[in-house]
Formats: C-alpha cells, structure tokens, sequence
C-alpha cells in the first residue's frame, strides 16, 4: 500500500493547509468579494467560480476542500438570482478536473507522477512531459463541455430561502448580515503561505515538501501558535484523509494485480477477442476505467489500478505510449438540502464532461 505513500501525504498535508485557511476567516472575505463583484450576473458568478477552481489545483493547492467553505455563504445570492446550481456544479467539474488533466502543477503534479509511476510499474517508461502533450485534447474536450453545459442549465430555477445553517463564526455572520469586513495581515499571510507551497512544489517537485514550507511559514508568522498544530493536522486529516486513504488502498490494489500473474492470461484473452482492434480496444479500455472509477470514486485512485491492465494491453494493440470530483460540489451546493448529489451533480458532470471525454479517449489514441 505503500506505493501512494507520497500522494497521500500531500492530501493531509494540503488539508490542514485549507484547515488553517478557514480559521482565519479568508474565505468569508473571498466569498464576500466575489458578492460584490457579480451584481447579479449569473454568468459572472460562473465565470469567477471556473477561475477560483482552477486556482485550488494550482496557485493554492486546496483541490475540493475549499468548496463546503466558500459555497454556503453565496447560496442566499445564487438563490436571489435563481441561479440553476447545476451550473456551478458543471464549473467545479471543469475548473477542478481539466487542471490536473493538462498541467503538471500542484495536484497536476500529483497526477501527473502517479501516471508515470503506475506506468513505469506495469513496465513502460515514459517522461512526464508526454503526459500534458498528450492530455490537452482531453482538456478541450472539457472546455467544450463546459460551454455547452452552461447554456443548457442557464435558464432561471426557483430555490427556497433557508434560515441559517448552524454557522458561528464571527466573519460568517457578518457575510450573512451583509457588514463590512476587514482583511487583516493573516489573511495576507495566508495568501503568501499559497504562493509559497506552489513554488517549493515547482523548485523541488514535491507537494507534501510545498504543503510543508506553507505551514512553517504561517507557524513562523503566527498565523498557527505552536500550540494548536495538534488541532491544525487533525483538520486536515478529516478534510482529507479519507481521499488519502482510498489513495493507499489503490496502490495495494494494484500490487495485488500485478503480483497476481493473472494480467498476462487476461490481455492475451482481450486480446484475442478484439480481434487486434485498436478501436474496440480503445472502447474496452475507457469503459474499463469508467467502471473502476465508478467503484473507486476517484480519478486518482484509479491510475494505479487500471495502468496495471492498461499497459500490457496498449502495447499488444500496438497503441503509442502517449495515449472526486461529484462529491467536493455537492458537500457546498447543497448545504441548505436543496442540490441532489445525483440529478444535480452527478448526471450533469456525466452528460458533458464523461461522454466528450469518453469519445477523446476512445478516438484521440488512434492517431497518435
């Protein structure tokens, strides 16, 4: 299991970091801003969304953990402007996923190696840059899908006003009463401590390394006081430690594949009754991965898993080298019971993300 170590670290790691960031109050102030800046626009409100998710995977790597944060308080406006939250639901799935597809940065890194050394394990070799040179077809296919799943789900949709959800926190209520709030010094340094983890991650090509750097940073600064590290590490362990651990059991998975033996005997049957076909062998192997990731629920989870069998069966194809998401919108969407996780996340995402990806995985490896 021990295969994922790395990955997994970086997710706890990174967890406290939005752990840390959410004490503070930042993204009350965030969701506050963005308020200002829509005026009513719901197209607007998309568009900053789009951008904010692409931010978490990449300038501040927090990935999903920071949509049950900054979504509630914008729920009260998105109802004002009858927006149809499976909008936002198609921009979490663009910005979050599209990222780490096509850029090797933040939780792209992660991806990214995780491909190479699943790859590398199942006994192909191939550089990193292959991966991104490769995979921005995918990327366009998501971009296409956003465009078309905005338009479709731009008509008004009628939510109901729900009372306050139970928060405390001091900027919270502010936000709610619509009072001024002040940015304070450790709401910058919480930016800095971002900025910081994504250049350690670029200079060493180490995430955990740059999660790290990030909250020595804001323990130096006083942002974190020594003594409430304990409580900071378990924040980021209920954040996001359940995707860490279902990271160590793919990788175990996976070993359990490989040492098996019994991939050899399962491609030379594949094999046999494609018939040598590149295309029904492209259509296999996607639908393949559609189910495991079903299984497993996370894109991530899956590399290992599915390069165990997809290596050895590429290859005997003759196929160039080259060749959790639903859940992070849905725990912010649906903060006031009003977002159904499968008709308002699940299908949406499918519908205009899976299939366009689906046809690029199945048509795109047949000319490189």
């Amino acid at each position: 299991m021990g295969g994922n170590a790395n990955t997994a670290l970086s997710y706890v790691l990174l967890g406290a970091l939005v752990y840390t960031i959410n004490k503070t109050g930042a993204a009350d102030i965030l969701a506050k801003k963005i308020g200002s800046m829509v005026k009513g626009n719901k197209f607007v409100l998309a568009f900053i969304i789009v951008l904010v998710s692409i931010a978490s995977g990449t300038i501040i790597p927090v990935h999903i953990a920071f949509i049950p944060i900054l979504i509630p308080p914008l729920l009260t406006l998105m109802n004002k402007m009858k927006m149809d939250r499976r909008m936002l639901s198609i921009c979490f799935g663009f910005g979050l996923k599209s990222t780490y597809i096509t850029l090797p940065i933040a939780y792209g890194a992660i991806y990214h190696g995780l491909i190479r050394d699943s790859l590398a394990k199942a006994g192909l070799s191939i550089e990193s840059s292959l991966i991104w040179k490769t995979n921005w077809m995918a990327g366009l296919a998501m971009f296409v899908g956003l465009i078309l799943g905005l338009i479709y789900f731009s008509k008004d949709r009628e939510y109901k006003d729900v009372e306050e959800l139970g928060e405390t926190d001091e900027n919270h209520q502010k936000l709610i009463n619509d009072q001024p709030m002040k940015v304070e010094l450790k709401h910058w340094l919480c930016l800095v401590a971002g900025v910081i983890a994504l250049v350690v991650q670029l200079m060493t090509e180490s995430l955990p390394l740059g999660a790290l750097a990030a909250l020595t940073f804001l323990l130096i600064t006083r942002v974190i006081k020594w003594g409430e590290l304990q409580d900071i590490l378990e924040g980021g362990i209920g954040l996001m430690g359940f995707i860490a651990f279902v990271m160590l059991l793919a990788s175990g998975y996976a070993n359990v594949i490989i040492n098996s033996g019994g991939v050899e005997d399962l491609v030379g049957t594949a094999f046999s009754v494609l018939g040598g076909s590149k295309l029904a062998g492209s259509f296999m192997m996607i639908m393949l991965g559609l189910v495991i990731v079903l299984g497993v629920g996370t894109s991530f989870g899956t590399v290992p898993i599915l390069a165990a069998v997809y290596v050895p069966l590429a290859q005997k194809l003759g196929f160039s080298p080259a060749s959790d998401t639903t859940l992070g919108p849905t725990s912010g969407l649906n903060a006031d019971g009003q977002h159904d996780h499968i008709w308002d996340t699940c299908v949406p995402q499918f519908v205009f993300f899976v299939i366009p990806l689906m046809l690029v995985g199945i048509i795109w490896p047949l000319f490189l």
